[in-house]
Formats: structure tokens, C-alpha cells, sequence
């Protein structure tokens, strides 16, 4: 075996050291800081390694593409927003229970997450099978909520609803207000505390909104 390819064989089979673990996390945390805020297409490996502090070629080392080192962002933004809002959308809480903890839970990590918004529905228009496909693995079971939808329905606790507007209500106006953040703040003239204020408030007022439009009495 020629002796360049023996030495390429065992870099890739040896085990990655505390340094490699270490640079790779840096690397990772550099690209959510960029990728969250230009996207896929926005964004140039070069701006990735000078937020890493680490040359292009070493990038390119631990992330053949950029591509993949994308994916691997994607991956991490997606699954820490679905694990845990289908947890509470397929825990055994009552309706209305569900309504206000979704609310919280999404409106808190969108707090944490300012950025994260633009970064999924930029990517659901770019590549929208990427998103479908990840969401396949994160537990997320529609027939679950229908037939919950539908038992509290029958008993006459709320009035008729499809899951689809239901799904799409709770997150459209959880998301709306980060996504069109600074249009909100320009028309109503509102400085950053006043509208943080209003984002915090948001997780009372949409329960307060769709549970009133849900009981039948």
C-alpha cells in the first residue's frame, strides 16, 4: 500500500483526541452563529473558519462541504425545537393544558433562539423535503392529537376544529411576531423592552386567544 494512503487511513480510522473534540465543537459553534443568521446559500466557508478562528483548509478537514456541516446545524436547530414541542403535543395532558404549554415552550425557545425562525422557513423554501424528512424522526404522530381533538369534540368540550388549523393557529401566531419583529416594532414604535415585554406576554395571551375561540361554553 503506498505510504500516503496508509498515513490518510489512519487519520480517519484513529480515534478523534480531546483537541479534535474541542476544535470540531468550535467549528460547530461557529457555523450556528453564521448559518442561523445568512442560511445555507448566504453563507461562505471562509466566514465559518474566521468565526472559528481555525484556517479554511482545516475546515474543510473536519467538514468536507458545506453541505454537510449545514446539515449537521439544521439538524441540531430542528431537534432541539421538535423534542421538546412533541413532547408536550403527545404527552396525555388535556387540551387546553397542551394549548398553553405549547405556547410557552415554543415562545421561550424562540426567545432563546431569536434567529432560529428565519433559519427554518428560509429552509423550508430552499429545501422543504429536507425539513419533511427530519420531522419524520422526531416522534410527531397527527392521528395522536386528531383522535384527542376529536374525543373532546364529541364531549362537547370544544367546538369543531381540524387538527390542521388548530397546529396551524398555535404556531403561526407563536412565530409571526419573531419573524416580523422588526415591522411590528417600527409600526407601533416600540424600543427592545417594550417589545421583549410583549413576547413574554404573547405566552399567556394566545392560549387566552385560542381557548376562548375552542370552549363551546
Amino acid at each position: 500500500m503506498p505510504h500516503g494512503l496508509t498515513i490518510w487511513l489512519n487519520q480517519i480510522t484513529k480515534p478523534m483526541s480531546e483537541a479534535d473534540h474541542n476544535t470540531e465543537h468550535s467549528i460547530l459553534e461557529a457555523a450556528h452563529k453564521v448559518f442561523i443568521r445568512k442560511g445555507m446559500d448566504g453563507t461562505r466557508m471562509q466566514e465559518i473558519a474566521d468565526e472559528a478562528g481555525i484556517n479554511k483548509a482545516l475546515l474543510h478537514y473536519y467538514f468536507r462541504t458545506k453541505e454537510k456541516l449545514f446539515e449537521s446545524i439544521f439538524n441540531q436547530v430542528l431537534q432541539k425545537f421538535s423534542s421538546k414541542v412533541v413532547g408536550v403535543l403527545m404527552s396525555d395532558l388535556p387540551l387546553f393544558t397542551k394549548i398553553e404549554r405549547f405556547a410557552d415552550t415554543y415562545i421561550n425557545l424562540l426567545l432563546e433562539n431569536p434567529y432560529a425562525p428565519n433559519f427554518l422557513v428560509n429552509e423550508i423554501n430552499r429545501n422543504p423535503e429536507r425539513i419533511v424528512n427530519a420531522l419524520k424522526g422526531q416522534g410527531i404522530k397527527p392521528d395522536f392529537l386528531r383522535q384527542q381533538i376529536k374525543r373532546e369534540i364529541e364531549a362537547g368540550i370544544i367546538r369543531e376544529i381540524k387538527i390542521e388549523d388548530l397546529m396551524a393557529n398555535m404556531m403561526s401566531m407563536c412565530i409571526f411576531p419573531f419573524v416580523a419583529r422588526n415591522i411590528i416594532k417600527s409600526m407601533l414604535e416600540m424600543n427592545e423592552e417594550d417589545y421583549m415585554a410583549f413576547l413574554i406576554q404573547r405566552k399567556t395571551e394566545i392560549p387566552k386567544l385560542l381557548i376562548g375561540y375552542l370552549k363551546t361554553k
